[in-house]
């Protein structure tokens, strides 16, 4: 088995140490020591982190990703309980947090519209 320290992990996961140690201060990833105090890093606990990154790259908080903590081991790696209805939610919030963007972004250009008619107004006199 293949083992290697946090800066090739992090190298190879194409993220920070820093963002690798808060997976393991967040309780989502639980990382071998060396005999010098080292990590340690699995090509599991790489697949579990790389699991990690994709979620929060997918707008899932630490928190939310410790509640599907299942579906972050190998086992898991599939179908696993939970983790269908956890994305659905995700997708449900996304799709809400769009419909408030837009409504704010038709109100701006709304606004916009009628300032500038405002100002061709005023320019034309």
């Amino acid at each position: 088995m293949s083992e290697m320290q946090a800066k090739e992990a992090a190298e190879r996961l194409k993220i920070t140490q820093r963002m690798l140690r808060h997976y393991e201060k967040e309780g989502l990833l639980e990382v071998g020591r060396t005999l010098n105090g080292y990590r340690s890093y699995t090509e599991a606990d790489l697949r579990r982190a790389g699991r990690i990154r994709d979620f929060i790259a997918t707008g899932f908080s630490t928190r939310e990703i410790r509640a599907m903590a299942a579906c972050l081991s190998d086992e898991g790696s599939g179908p696993c309980e939970g983790g269908v209805e956890k994305l659905r939610e995700k997708l449900e919030h996304i799709d809400r947090l769009r419909a408030e963007l837009d409504e704010k972004r038709g109100a701006v250009i709304d606004r916009l519209g009628t300032l500038q008619n405002g100002l061709a107004t005023i320019s034309s006199r």
